[in-house]
């Protein structure tokens, strides 16, 4: 798989996307591959941006509104249960020029202690060695906060954003809070982010949804000059094929 965008200039600033172009770009989001193990991955030598979280924190909903597509993750049934690390190529028809990762949802009660442990150290390894890991989107429901496994993922995941690892806490479901309790969980999140960014996001009511788009974008073209943004065809969307539940 290759980007055919010129190599990134070290130390250039990220350049401006408008929204709905950020918005487009989502759109084109296709089902890649499928991996139950590490060495299933296909290499990638594009960004690949990697949606992580607890079982119940909307991460299947966060990447079907973000895309526009109403199954392009599949929420399972059985929260937690599925265990497979599901690729999606973003870019023009033909043409991938970041990949999305949506890695199992973790610590739901109903999966045995053992499976929990190997799929949290599946994860783990994955997150700090997987060379072609641009950033990292921690989902969160800012009425629970972090757990203990948020952060120790956290916690792991550390040197790599020290050494340049991008990193957001999404705060999900953020239409459950006051306005007050919003600016305080925002407030909370921006700390425990370690050098990384925090955000509200709602997909009933939208909110947040174009930032992070456009934050994405911005992860995958980190030197790519704006009049240079492809553009988006209107029905980008075909997908390669079925994604497994997540």
């Amino acid at each position: 798989m290759t980007n055919s965008s010129p190599a990134p200039a070290a130390g250039k600033p990220s350049p401006a996307i408008d929204g709905k172009l950020a918005m487009g770009w989502m759109h084109t989001a296709r089902f890649l591959t499928t991996a139950a193990q590490l060495h299933h991955l296909p290499p990638i030598d594009v960004p690949e941006i990697a949606f992580v979280g607890r079982s119940n924190a909307g991460k299947s909903t966060c990447i079907n509104t973000l895309t526009q597509q109403k199954q392009l993750a599949f929420a399972s049934k059985k929260p937690g249960r599925t265990q497979h690390i599901n690729l999606f190529s973003l870019g023009r028809q033909g043409v991938t020029d970041a990949v999305l990762a949506d890695l199992p949802g973790y610590g739901y009660a109903a999966v045995s202690r053992s499976d929990k442990l190997r799929w949290q150290q599946v994860m783990v390894n994955y997150l700090i060695s997987r060379s072609s890991l641009t950033g990292i989107v921690l989902l969160c429901d800012p009425r629970l906060g972090l757990t203990e496994l948020d952060e120790a993922l956290l916690e792991a995941v550390r040197p790599r954003v020290e050494d340049g690892l991008k990193f957001l806490i999404l705060l999900t479901k953020a239409d459950k809070l006051t306005r007050a309790e919003q600016a305080k969980a925002l407030s909370i999140a921006r700390l425990q982010a370690g050098g990384g960014e925090a955000m509200l996001f709602s997909a009933l009511k939208k909110q947040g949804v174009e930032d992070v788009a456009q934050l994405l974008w911005r992860w995958s073209h980190p030197a790519e000059p704006a009049a240079a943004t492809p553009a988006v065809p209107s029905a980008a969307a075909d997908s390669a094929g079925e994604p497994q539940a997540t």
